[in-house]
Protein backbone atom coordinates (compact mmCIF):
# COMPACT_ATOMS: atom_id res chain seq x y z
CA UNK A 1 0.00 0.00 0.00
CA UNK A 2 2.94 2.37 0.57
CA UNK A 3 6.20 2.63 -1.09
CA UNK A 4 9.16 4.23 0.28
CA UNK A 5 11.67 5.53 -2.57
CA UNK A 6 15.56 6.65 -1.81
CA UNK A 7 17.81 8.29 -3.82
CA UNK A 8 20.94 10.45 -3.21
CA UNK A 9 23.29 7.89 -1.64
CA UNK A 10 26.83 7.15 -3.32
CA UNK A 11 30.94 7.61 -2.68
CA UNK A 12 32.30 11.00 -1.03
CA UNK A 13 35.27 12.51 0.20
CA UNK A 14 35.63 13.10 4.00
CA UNK A 15 34.53 16.38 4.72
CA UNK A 16 32.43 16.64 2.20
CA UNK A 17 28.44 16.68 2.00
CA UNK A 18 25.50 14.57 0.54
CA UNK A 19 21.68 14.69 0.53
CA UNK A 20 19.17 12.00 0.53
CA UNK A 21 15.95 11.58 -0.25
CA UNK A 22 13.03 9.65 0.56
CA UNK A 23 9.40 10.08 -1.31
CA UNK A 24 6.70 8.20 0.52
CA UNK A 25 3.82 7.24 -2.29
CA UNK A 26 0.62 5.14 -1.71
CA UNK A 27 -2.74 5.49 -0.05
CA UNK A 28 -1.16 8.06 2.49
CA UNK A 29 -3.87 9.62 4.65
CA UNK A 30 -0.99 11.28 6.66
CA UNK A 31 2.42 10.71 7.88
CA UNK A 32 3.31 10.99 11.59
CA UNK A 33 7.03 10.73 11.81
CA UNK A 34 9.37 10.46 9.11
CA UNK A 35 13.44 8.95 10.01
CA UNK A 36 16.57 8.07 8.99
CA UNK A 37 18.34 4.96 9.91
CA UNK A 38 21.86 3.29 8.60
CA UNK A 39 23.22 0.38 9.48
CA UNK A 40 26.84 0.39 9.14
CA UNK A 41 28.84 -3.46 8.23
CA UNK A 42 28.55 -6.22 10.98
CA UNK A 43 27.28 -3.04 13.17
CA UNK A 44 22.90 -3.02 14.10
CA UNK A 45 20.82 -0.66 11.98
CA UNK A 46 20.64 2.57 14.29
CA UNK A 47 18.37 5.91 14.24
CA UNK A 48 20.03 9.17 12.66
CA UNK A 49 17.18 11.28 12.97
CA UNK A 50 14.05 11.66 12.90
CA UNK A 51 11.04 14.26 12.47
CA UNK A 52 7.48 14.67 13.07
CA UNK A 53 4.73 15.82 11.28
CA UNK A 54 4.87 19.46 13.22
CA UNK A 55 8.67 19.66 12.66
CA UNK A 56 10.32 18.61 15.39
CA UNK A 57 13.54 16.94 14.92
CA UNK A 58 15.85 14.46 17.30
CA UNK A 59 19.02 12.76 15.96
CA UNK A 60 22.01 10.52 17.05
CA UNK A 61 24.54 12.39 18.96
CA UNK A 62 27.56 11.11 16.53
CA UNK A 63 25.51 13.41 13.93
CA UNK A 64 24.18 16.81 15.60
CA UNK A 65 25.67 19.63 14.17
CA UNK A 66 26.62 17.97 11.13
CA UNK A 67 23.17 16.42 10.03
CA UNK A 68 20.42 18.60 9.31
CA UNK A 69 16.42 16.41 8.54
CA UNK A 70 13.63 18.04 6.86
CA UNK A 71 10.48 17.38 5.16
CA UNK A 72 7.77 18.06 3.04
CA UNK A 73 4.69 17.00 3.72
CA UNK A 74 3.09 18.15 0.73
CA UNK A 75 5.08 15.68 -1.45
CA UNK A 76 5.80 13.14 1.55
CA UNK A 77 9.06 13.56 0.93
CA UNK A 78 11.66 13.57 3.68
CA UNK A 79 14.92 14.74 3.24
CA UNK A 80 19.25 14.43 4.72
CA UNK A 81 21.24 16.94 4.58
CA UNK A 82 24.86 15.59 5.80
CA UNK A 83 27.85 18.00 5.54
CA UNK A 84 31.03 17.02 7.13
CA UNK A 85 31.14 13.88 6.47
CA UNK A 86 33.65 11.38 8.38
CA UNK A 87 34.21 7.40 7.07
CA UNK A 88 32.53 7.00 9.95
CA UNK A 89 29.38 7.61 8.43
CA UNK A 90 29.81 4.72 5.59
CA UNK A 91 26.56 3.11 6.07
CA UNK A 92 23.57 1.96 3.86
CA UNK A 93 21.00 4.82 5.43
CA UNK A 94 17.13 3.52 5.19
CA UNK A 95 14.25 5.71 5.37
CA UNK A 96 11.42 4.76 8.19
CA UNK A 97 7.64 6.34 8.34
CA UNK A 98 5.29 5.58 10.12
CA UNK A 99 2.02 5.41 8.02
CA UNK A 100 -1.71 6.24 8.63
CA UNK A 101 -3.15 4.77 5.00
CA UNK A 102 -6.75 5.67 3.84
CA UNK A 103 -8.03 2.21 3.96
CA UNK A 104 -7.93 2.22 8.34
CA UNK A 105 -7.09 4.59 10.91
CA UNK A 106 -4.18 2.18 12.30
CA UNK A 107 -0.53 3.21 11.64
CA UNK A 108 1.72 0.65 10.12
CA UNK A 109 5.64 1.31 9.96
CA UNK A 110 7.10 1.23 6.47
CA UNK A 111 11.05 0.81 5.32
CA UNK A 112 12.82 2.41 2.26
CA UNK A 113 14.75 -0.04 0.37
CA UNK A 114 18.27 1.56 1.59
CA UNK A 115 20.94 3.63 -0.26
CA UNK A 116 24.41 3.50 0.22
CA UNK A 117 27.24 6.37 1.23
CA UNK A 118 30.79 5.36 1.27
CA UNK A 119 32.93 8.31 2.58
CA UNK A 120 36.58 7.73 2.31
CA UNK A 121 39.42 8.87 3.86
Amino acid sequence: QVQLVESGGGSVQAGGSLRLSCAASGSIARIPTMAWYRQAPGKQRELVAGITSRGSTNYADSVKGRFTISRDNAKNTVYLQMNSLKPEDTAVYYCNAWVVVTTTPVGEDYWGQGTRLTVSS
